[in-house]
């Protein structure tokens, strides 16, 4: 036979069992904490049509995966009607990411919907980015959106952060910092240098590039654009600004107090004061975030409050939250102004840099807690029995139907990481007790079976 090549395309991760329980009480951490902020969760489709994630410039720099059908070797003839739907041979592709499709959602079921309107969203996305360490073709994303109609309030914006804060610190990360900036104060600043309008959106993308590129390639950059060196090296100088949230927004009103015409600087200025002020109300401790002006987001639907997460000590690993504000994107579908904010936990790539930093570590590849052992096949019956007695309390329970050794039944317990084995041989039977063995210490009871439940539950807890 012809041999096949299984192993996984490039970018297309899968997990071991572990690292897939892992996964999963991340997820659950996220929703519990996405859910007490009031947020519900929906579900749209892998696939959008493609005009609809390439409009108005939402495909920014990602490479979409677009989609053809292909027919078996016996139906060629058909190929010509393959596709057809009720519009004819539409282009469709794979979503690459959660907030375009979010806009396109809400314009779908817009009379469904109450507004503000809150959703989370733990989808997997699709890009065609080059596969490399930690960055992959296919994850997944969690994300959070809140969007008005018409006026969206800046405290949304402000409980972003109270949000990442929440779930980073029941993960036990370590120590982490929010950085927030506002994209009306970089472009009031570049306005601010005579910098044309059709040339911001590029110097701010510029200088989202700086913790990758570094200064020289960010000054090289901005030459493009026409700054002289003198506006350039000035960019960096306010960029780098530092200190405190306070210090940072004394010394960008006192920066405005100096220009003619900054509108637009003072309002970036207003607003992330008003951010900075929630977030301060919200308790989260001021150590977990700052005033960044270096944080710009690359996605040019941004417009106002942006956002980047990173790991004290583990900076390296780049952005493990981010996202911001934008006006248009939902109103791009509908005609209607509709301001929206949210982030972004890109959830597969945060698990493999954790990981990989020995930050986090896998789960037991299971999340059975007790196995009940196979001494005597003419025991199966009590062996079930007793498996389902404690599956009704709701313990997890594996039974042991393959009758093997004891020491290779306690071998495959403990490489499966199961706390708790059952051994009920015939004279445990005939005085309806059983032996629970901790396979973490060793240490065996003799247990009455009527009380099995409750001592496990007991030794859990």
């Amino acid at each position: 036979m012809e041999k096949i090549n299984f192993s996984t395309p490039s970018g297309f991760p899968e997990f071991l069992p572990g690292e897939k329980r892992l996964e999963q009480h991340l997820m659950d951490t996220i929703r519990r904490v996405y859910e007490s902020y009031g947020f519900t969760p929906i579900e749209t489709p892998a696939v959008e049509r493609l005009e609809v994630l390439q409009a108005k410039g939402n495909q920014g720099d990602n490479i979409i995966y677009g989609l053809q059908p292909m027919l078996p070797p016996n139906r060629q003839a058909e190929r010509d009607e393959a596709g057809k739907g009720d519009t004819g041979t539409e282009a469709r592709a794979l979503k690459f990411d959660q907030t375009v499709p979010l806009a396109a959602y809400i314009a779908r079921h817009l009379n469904d919907l109450n507004f503000p309107f809150a959703r989370y969203q733990m989808d997997l996305v699709f890009r065609g980015e080059r596969a490399k360490d930690g960055r992959y073709r296919q994850f997944r994303q969690c994300d959070i959106d809140v969007v008005g109609r018409k006026e969206l309030s800046l405290l949304y914006d402000a409980q972003m952060p109270a949000i990442i804060a929440e779930i980073f610190s029941q993960i036990n990360v370590g120590e982490f910092l929010i950085r927030i900036n506002n994209r009306k104060v970089l472009t009031g600043f570049f306005s601010s240098l005579g910098v044309s309008p059709d040339r911001i959106k590029t110097c701010i993308n510029i200088i989202d590039t700086l913790e990758k590129v570094g200064v020289a390639k960010v000054l090289a950059a901005l030459a493009t654009q026409e700054l002289s060196p003198e506006q350039a090296q000035q960019t960096i100088d306010f960029i780098s600004i530092k200190g405190d949230v306070d210090r940072v927004l004394t010394a960008l009103n006192e920066f405005a107090a100096k220009l003619n015409d900054a509108d637009q600087f003072k309002l970036g200025i207003a607003e992330l004061a008003t951010v900075i002020n929630g977030v301060r109300n919200l308790g989260v401790p001021e150590s977990q975030y700052c005033i960044d002006l270096s944080i710009a987001r690359g996605l040019d639907y941004y417009t106002g409050t942006v956002y980047e997460t990173t790991l004290i000590g583990h900076e390296a690993l780049g952005s493990i939250c981010s996202g911001g504000r934008y006006e248009e994107l939902v109103g791009t579908f509908i005609g209607e102004s509709m301001p929206g904010v949210g982030i972004s936990i890109g959830l597969t790539r945060l698990i493999y840099r954790l990981l990989k930093a020995n930050i986090l570590q896998p789960l037991a590849p299971t999340p059975t807690q007790v196995m009940v052992l196979n001494l005597q096949e003419d025991l199966m019956p009590i062996y079930l029995q007793v498996s389902q007695q404690l599956r009704q309390t709701g313990i997890k329970v594996a039974t042991a139907f393959d009758k093997r050794s004891l020491k290779k039944q306690f071998a495959l317990a403990d490489k499966q990481g199961i706390i708790f084995c059952v051994v009920i041989g015939e004279e445990e039977a005939a005085n309806k007790q059983c032996i629970l063995k901790n396979m973490t210490s060793g240490e065996q009871v003799v247990v009455s079976i009527d009380n099995l439940a409750a001592e496990v539950k007991q030794r859990l807890a």
